[in-house]
C-alpha cells in the first residue's frame, strides 16, 4: 500500500511539472509583426494591402502559436493561464475595432456606397464569444473570418475587381483612431485603478444642459480586485501589442496622408510607446505594490506608456482634422 501510494504521488508529480512545462511555453507571447511582412508581394504598392495583411497576420498568429486559442479550453493545463487568455482577448478587441472600421469607413467611398460582403461576413464572425468551445468553435469562425479578409485582399490587389475598394483619407483615418482613444482611455484608467483612487465623477462636464438616466454619486472609489490585476495587466499588453500592427501597416498605408498633413511623426510616437509596452517582464508576477510604495506596481507603468501613446493618438487625431 505504502509502495501505491508513493507511486502515485511520484506520477503526480511528474504529471504537474510537465503541465507546468507545457504552460510555461504556451505563455510565451508572439512577437510583433515586422513592418516588410506587410508589403505586397507583387512589387507595387496596393492601398490597403498591409492594413488587411496585418488584420490577418494578427489573428491567425493568435490562433496557431504555441498552444494554440486558449481563451475557450476546458482542459488542464490551458484552463489555469487565464493570462494568456487576456492577452488574446486584447487582442481580439482590437481586431474587432479594425474589422468594424474597415466594414464601415475604409472599404466605402461615402456613407450611401454598399458595404463589402466579405468584410460584413468577417466582422459577423468575429464577433462570436471567445470563450465559445462547442460547435460553432471560436477558433472555427476566427479562421473563417481569416479565409473572407484573404478573399477582399485579392479582390482590392485584382484591376478587374474595381468594385472592391480601399480609400486611405485622412477622415476615415480618424474614424479607426477615434476608436483607438476610446480602448486606450479605458484601459488606461482600468491600469490606474490597481492602487485604488478616489474618482470626481465627469460624466455631465462641459455641458450644463446635459442629463443622463439615472443620478450618481458626485465621487467614488475606483479599485481594481486583487485577483483581476493580473488580468487587466495581460489584456492591456494584448491590445498594445495588436495595435502595434496595425500601427505599422498605418504607417505604410496611410502614408501619403500622414506626409501632406505633416503627422509621420506623431504615429512613429505611437509606435515608440506601444513597443515599450510589449517589454520583457522579469518579475513571475505582476506586482500591485501602491503608488510610491516599496514594491513595484507594473499596472502603473504599463499605464504609463498607454496613457503616453493615448496621447500621442490625440495629436495624430488633431492634425488628421486639420485642413
Amino acid at each position: 500500500m505504502q509502495f501505491t501510494w508513493k507511486k502515485g504521488a511520484g506520477i503526480a508529480v511528474i504529471l504537474l511539472l510537465i503541465g507546468y512545462a507545457i504552460s510555461v511555453w504556451w505563455s510565451i507571447e508572439p512577437d510583433e509583426i515586422e513592418p516588410q511582412v506587410l508589403k505586397s508581394t507583387q512589387g507595387k504598392v496596393i492601398v490597403g494591402y498591409a492594413t488587411t495583411t496585418s488584420l490577418i497576420l494578427t489573428m491567425d498568429t493568435l490562433l496557431n502559436k504555441p498552444g494554440g486559442w486558449l481563451s475557450n479550453d476546458v482542459m488542464p493545463p490551458s484552463v489555469f493561464m487565464d493570462n494568456m487568455a487576456a492577452f488574446e482577448f486584447g487582442a481580439l478587441e482590437q481586431v474587432r475595432d479594425l474589422a468594424l472600421i474597415m466594414r464601415k469607413e475604409f472599404s466605402r467611398s461615402q456613407s450611401q456606397s454598399a458595404a463589402d460582403k466579405d468584410l460584413l461576413e468577417a466582422h459577423s464572425k468575429l464577433n462570436i464569444d471567445h470563450t465559445s468551445w462547442l460547435v460553432p468553435s471560436a477558433e472555427g469562425e476566427y479562421n473563417d473570418a481569416i479565409k473572407l479578409f484573404e478573399i477582399y485582399r485579392a479582390k482590392i490587389s485584382s484591376p478587374d475587381q474595381p468594385q472592391a475598394q480601399f480609400y486611405a483619407r485622412a477622415d476615415n483615418l480618424n474614424e479607426w483612431l477615434k476608436e483607438v482613444q476610446k480602448r486606450l482611455g479605458s484601459m488606461s484608467q482600468q491600469l490606474s485603478a490597481s492602487v485604488g483612487q478616489d474618482r470626481i465623477n465627469t460624466d455631465l462636464a462641459g455641458d450644463s444642459s446635459a442629463r443622463q438616466s439615472t443620478p450618481n454619486l458626485a465621487s467614488q472609489q475606483i479599485k481594481t480586485s486583487w485577483w483581476k490585476i493580473d488580468d487587466v495587466f495581460y489584456e492591456t499588453r494584448g491590445a498594445s501589442w495588436a495595435l502595434l500592427n496595425f500601427m505599422k501597416a498605418v504607417q505604410i498605408d496611410f502614408a501619403d496622408v500622414l506626409e501632406k498633413k505633416n503627422a509621420e511623426v506623431s504615429l512613429q510616437q505611437i509606435i515608440r510607446e506601444l513597443e515599450a509596452t510589449q517589454q520583457v517582464v522579469w518579475s513571475p508576477i505582476i506586482l500591485n505594490g501602491s503608488g510610491f510604495g516599496f514594491v513595484a506596481n507594473h499596472s502603473l507603468v504599463m499605464a504609463n506608456y498607454v496613457s503616453r501613446a493615448n496621447a500621442a493618438v490625440i495629436d495624430l487625431t488633431n492634425l488628421l482634422s486639420q485642413g
